[in-house]
């Protein structure tokens, strides 16, 4: 492309002021546009996956029905959704729903500085998993890549302890949809991370309606007890 294409496309870059008004039109442009692919590609998501993500809130009711608790990790952007998962389930602000046990391995800084300074990153979830979980708990791992060595450790340690392992990839599903250690991989097909991150959040609320509605009858019915 030559320079006055580009100058005309960036005049920013150059000097130059942008448009106000084809910029504005350009800005509406890109919220329908986003929108409407963020919509397309959690619509292509559920339509392809349904089955998995019934059998993720099966395996995770089974979590619950033997008596043990979730654990929920990941980085970043994705830090933030783990932390939401463990919320979600720890405090369900629905009414009739009870609280189930669930911890955010990312929320205790002091643990994951102490960890990643003194043996590395790598080993951030994997230490707080060998002190808490037990034979029969769950945990989650949240990726857009599906590829942080960190996460697979603590797949790879929850493994040997016997605790059941779940993960929400993107992309191709990276390391995680081929590890065998993953009892369960949802995979969003994606490039964009943001898609990814959208449609994780869909994900996760939907295994937690699906999970309460699995454990209803046990407990009786949604009227749920204090």
């Amino acid at each position: 492309m030559g320079h006055e294409a580009l100058q005309s496309l960036y005049p920013f870059l150059h000097g130059g002021k942008q448009d106000a008004g084809k910029l504005e039109a350009a800005l509406l442009d890109a919220v329908r546009l986003k929108a409407e692919d963020s919509v397309a590609v959690k619509r292509a998501f559920f339509e392809r996956n349904g089955a998995k993500v019934v059998a993720m809130a099966h395996a995770l009711a089974a979590v619950y029905q033997q008596g043990g608790r979730l654990y929920t990790m990941g980085n970043g952007g994705s830090s933030c959704d783990a932390t939401h998962i463990a919320v979600e389930f720890g405090h369900p602000i629905t009414a009739g729903r009870p609280a189930l046990a669930a911890v955010s391995l990312v929320a205790d800084t002091a643990m994951l500085t102490a960890v990643g300074n003194d043996v590395g990153i790598d080993h951030i979830f994997v230490r707080p998993l060998i002190a808490q979980a037990r034979r029969g708990d769950g945990l989650i791992g949240v990726s857009t890549s599906g590829n942080s060595a960190n996460l697979l450790a603590a797949f790879s340690t929850a493994r040997r302890l016997g605790v059941a392992t779940f993960g929400l990839s993107g992309h191709d599903g990276g390391a995680m949809a081929r590890s065998v250690d993953l009892d369960h991989c949802l995979v969003v097909e994606s490039d964009s991370v943001h898609r990814v991150q959208e449609t994780h959040v869909a994900i996760y609320h939907i295994l937690w309606d699906l999970v309460h509605t699995l454990l209803a009858d046990e407990r009786g019915g949604l009227e749920a007890k204090p």
